[in-house]
């Protein structure tokens, strides 16, 4: 049986880098034998927003996933997860926020520890997070300036707490608003690289 793969892509527009990225993701992945669900938060209509229900049981012991309980299955089945993204104001785009809050919860992505000690990772099937992002700033503000805060909230707080064990790696793309046909291309050929090795 093959394993499997998650790409999970955040942008409103139907044609743009991002979509260009994920497309270029699946078809790695899909070329490294792996069976590939692609995840269009905007197309799906996927609502960001918290429910006071999931928030209510946020601490109970049988968190409320009824809502995104298929993202939920996907998320705890796969070994690779690839999130595709623009970094908007070197942050994450409020879908992809929303979609982390509710579906990296109790329950899924982790289980709260007893008297405030670390919490337990349950994503333990997953081995690689590849995460591939465009900016409009040039690299040493993000680097320099902004010390990569994207890089740093999903790599230590989301991910290294509920899947400690898997591989981080992140593609970031930058001055992409006025970028040559050939920039993007290298950018693919990268995507291609990183996506099939093993």
């Amino acid at each position: 049986m093959a394993e499997k793969a998650l790409i999970v892509l955040a942008h409103p527009a139907q044609q743009s880098l991002s979509r260009l990225f994920a497309d270029d993701a699946k078809v790695a992945l899909e070329a490294a034998g792996l069976d590939v669900t692609l995840v269009d938060l905007y197309a799906s209509d996927f609502d960001p927003s918290l429910t006071r229900s999931e928030r209510a049981d946020y601490y109970g012991q049988t968190p409320d996933i009824s809502a995104i309980a298929s993202h939920a299955a996907l998320l705890t089945s796969v070994t690779t997860l690839v999130l595709v993204f623009p970094t908007w104001w070197f942050g994450l785009p409020a879908i992809l926020k929303g979609w982390l809050d509710r579906v990296c919860a109790p329950g899924i992505a982790f289980d709260h520890a007893n008297d405030f000690g670390p919490i337990k990772p349950r994503l333990t099937n997953l081995r690689r997070v590849v995460v591939i992002t465009t900016l409009g700033s040039p690299a040493w503000i993000d680097w320099l300036t902004m010390r990569r805060p994207v890089r740093r909230i999903l790599k230590t707080a989301v991910f290294g707490l509920c899947a400690p064990q898997a591989r981080f790696s992140m593609l970031s793309l930058y001055r992409a608003e006025k970028i040559p046909q050939a920039a993007v291309a290298k950018f693919s050929a990268k995507i291609e690289l990183t996506l099939k090795r093993k």
